[in-house]
């Protein structure tokens, strides 16, 4: 087998690790603060995209105080929250072993990020991580992934983004890179198809069948 991009990014939340009832319940914390109470679907919604813009949409002027709320009850209960994806550590183990180098691209804070990569045992084989505050845009806008490209020195067509959300596929297209959606994150299924990326995989096993390919067959899953 092979890798058939030499470069694999993915993003973190719902993608490398099952972080999705730490990050509702911590919604559901920080927003309680207001005696408020969103839709689960909602908060969903939100998973991917920057904390603080999110907050501030939708509870205006209070963006930065719910953000700060968020953080401390997350931090406090992130490695008890926190679970990882099975059969991920040994995926990544093997696409180091055949060549491919990895990387983290992320909405959230780098040194968060590295919390958690720590958590699941992941920290040894992330060659480079791309957090919120690495670019002035995020995604769907490609330039963090441009930043985690320019920083392991490689041509984007060299490059698959995975991740769980239609951001992901949306900053992936945006980037010139190769997109997987997996569908054990907070994305549905129908809406990461309707984006385009060009494999949707519902487990690891599936996840290693579009990112390695046969010797001799690394033509790239669905183009």
């Amino acid at each position: 087998m092979t890798p058939r991009w030499p470069v694999v990014l993915f993003d973190f939340d719902g993608t490398l690790a099952d972080t999705i009832p730490l990050i509702v319940a911590s919604y559901h914390h920080a927003i309680g603060t207001l005696g408020e109470v969103a839709d689960e679907a909602e908060v969903l919604s939100w998973i991917g995209r920057p904390l603080q813009p999110v907050l501030e949409e939708r509870y205006p002027g209070r963006g930065a105080e719910l953000t700060a709320v968020y953080r401390r009850w997350n931090l406090a209960h992130h490695d008890d929250l926190i679970r990882d994806v099975q059969g991920m550590p040994e995926l990544l183990a093997e696409l180091h072993d055949r060549g491919a180098r990895t990387g983290v691209v992320s909405s959230k804070k780098a040194e968060t990020v590295r919390l958690g990569l720590r958590a699941v045992g992941l920290d040894e084989v992330i060659d480079v991580v791309a957090g919120q505050d690495e670019t002035d845009h995020h995604k769907p806008h490609p330039a963090p992934l441009l930043y985690a490209a320019e920083r392991l020195e490689v041509s984007v067509t060299e490059c698959v983004y995975v991740g769980d959300a239609t951001v992901d596929v949306q900053a992936a297209r945006a980037a010139g890179m190769g997109a997987v959606a997996v569908t054990w994150g907070a994305g549905d299924e129908a809406a990461l198809a309707a984006v385009g990326p060009d494999a949707v995989v519902a487990d690891v096993a599936g996840l290693r069948g579009a990112l390695l390919a046969p010797v001799g067959g690394r033509g790239v899953v669905g183009r």
